[in-house]
């Protein structure tokens, strides 16, 4: 069975590195991004490891670890609790700035690579047995399907944070991945904030409070 956001996934990839390897991210690669503590150049190369990491994990075999639940996995990860001087963000951002000194060229490159080898990897994990796929840095697996929400919902985020850092519009997205990568940032949301919170920033604003956030 052909991987359900496969071809929303593809079209996403394109958009993201259209976006990282644009002029205006060239112009201003030096200079601190949206992201505090990342430069342009770093934000770019980490949106574009996103395709990188799902190119990687789909194309390797399957673990024999049973996936755990998509919202299990950020109850789990250390920096989605973090602030963003601990060691779990820290290291994130020094190794995205840390890539950007290879330069434009080697992003473009990279992105290109990236692409070609994309149709691959989503094709390839179609009928993974089992459907498990390892986060070797987490040390726990996710299903192909829920590894494609994930890296969806940092390509979305992140390319969001770079057309703010550079002054362009945000790609928009295909339909048919905006509504799972919104049901994951409600979904952590909620845990964060609890339902009325959010129900009432989505219907009821007046009463809304400040920050419902999924991250951060």
């Amino acid at each position: 069975m052909p991987l359900p956001l496969a071809d929303g996934f593809e079209v996403s990839a394109r958009l993201a590195c259209e976006l990282a390897t644009g002029p205006e991210v060239a112009a201003r690669w030096s200079d601190e991004s949206a992201c505090a503590g990342m430069t342009v150049g770093g934000l770019a190369n980490h949106l574009v490891a996103q395709i990188d990491i799902a190119v990687g994990l789909l194309g390797a075999a399957p673990s024999d670890q049973r996936p755990i639940p998509l919202l299990e996995h950020y109850r789990r990860a250390a920096w989605v609790r973090s602030d963003l001087d601990a060691e779990a963000n820290t290291t994130v951002r020094d190794g995205a700035n840390a890539e950007a000194g290879s330069g434009f060229d080697a992003l473009s490159a990279r992105a290109s690579a990236g692409l070609a080898a994309l149709p691959g990897a989503l094709a390839g994990a179609d009928g993974r047995e089992p459907d498990s796929v390892l986060l070797p840095w987490q040390g726990w697996a996710l299903t192909a399907h829920d590894l494609t929400v994930t890296r969806l919902m940092e390509m979305m985020v992140h390319s969001d944070d770079l057309a703010a850092s550079i002054g362009v519009e945000t790609p928009q997205f295909p339909d048919d991945v905006v509504p799972p990568v919104l049901a994951l940032l409600a979904g952590v949301a909620v845990e964060r904030h609890g339902q009325t919170a959010l129900v009432r920033a989505l219907a009821r604003p007046q009463r809304a409070p400040d920050q419902v956030s999924a991250f951060g």
